[in-house]
């Protein structure tokens, strides 16, 4: 009973928070549009803030962690494929339909959810996690899928669309966090006083900011045919991916450190990122992508507290 306590202690306040950005969305307020506002203060300064503070104080040693980008990356990639298998050759759905489900499966909302989730779960930690995190699904993930979905126009668009996204990158101000963070590291050098604790502010205003905003986004959304394309991309990234980042761990690139292990298993098991629905809306899939989003969200809840449970008792 304890520990059922203590693991509603960590997804409770999590998930107050996104109600709460529901709530005040819903009662008017704040309006959708302010939504966006916050989300761009996050993404733009909060969320870099946080990543350059989690890099920048840590040796070089502790944050490049190749088993954890090996394992994570492989996880997803799997499940990535296997999604892009099930819609398009199973279910005979168009390439950008199809990216767009194995998006829903694959691609995790680390910054919104993630961290605060592993914040409070694993502590600092939670910082190098999510640069880690950042690293595979921006470089990686998303740039892949972007390019499938934009291969079913015109023969040669699909490279058109990578390059795209590869140059987006380069503005990309999480990832300029990260970077600066790697060199300030591997300078050595010691920030003054007045600078740090400015960054911290900022960075602290990441956790709850970002909750409340995955709220306030949820107003709005319908969550139509449950007993199709929705459950089945909720089932695979709620229960597929944490399930291929596990087999990963356990018998083809096991991470040593138990709080990293963790991360990347809490991560597998979040709900899909929080620009889901303005990826998918291109190609006018924006409709099944809110309600996927919306089910999946509050799904979560259930889910990761279960899996917190089996970290407390079998791995942590």
């Amino acid at each position: 009973m304890n520990s059922t306590f203590e693991i509603l202690g960590i997804t409770g306040p999590i998930y107050l928070a996104i109600v709460l950005g529901y709530f005040f969305t819903r009662r008017g307020v704040f309006a959708r549009a302010d939504m966006q506002v916050f989300g761009k203060f996050t993404i733009n300064l909060a969320l870099p803030a946080l990543l350059f503070n989690a890099l920048s104080q840590r040796s070089i040693g502790e944050i490049l962690n190749a088993q954890y980008l090996l394992a994570y990356a492989l996880g997803s990639i799997a499940v990535l494929l296997g999604g892009l298998f099930w819609a398009r050759k199973v279910q005979g759905h168009t390439l950008s339909y199809s990216s767009m489900m194995a998006m829903g499966m694959s691609c995790p909302n680390s910054g919104f959810v993630g961290y605060p989730i592993m914040l409070l779960t694993l502590g600092p930690v939670a910082g190098v996690a999510l640069a880690l995190n950042m690293v595979v699904e921006n470089l990686l993930l998303i740039p892949l899928l972007l390019a499938v979905a934009d291969s079913q126009g015109q023969p040669g668009q699909w490279k058109q669309a990578l390059l795209q996204t590869l140059k987006g990158l380069v503005k990309n101000p999480m990832i300029i966090g990260i970077v600066a963070g790697f060199l300030f590291s591997l300078s050595g050098a010691q920030m003054p006083a007045p600078f740090a604790r400015t960054i911290n502010l900022f960075a602290q205003a990441s956790a709850a900011l970002s909750l409340f905003v995955i709220g306030g986004s949820l107003v709005g959304l319908k969550a139509g045919g449950l007993k199709g394309t929705v459950s089945q991309i909720a089932f695979g990234k709620l229960f597929l991916h944490p399930l291929a980042v596990w087999v990963v761990l356990m018998w083809m690139v096991p991470i040593a450190d138990p709080a990293l292990r963790s991360a990347a298993l809490l991560t597998g098991a979040l709900p899909m990122l929080g620009i889901y629905t303005i990826l998918s809306q291109r190609h006018g899939h924006n409709a099944i992508s809110a309600a996927t989003l919306l089910v999946t969200t509050v799904v979560s809840f259930f889910t990761l507290s279960g899996l917190l449970w089996v970290l407390q008792h079998h791995l942590l």
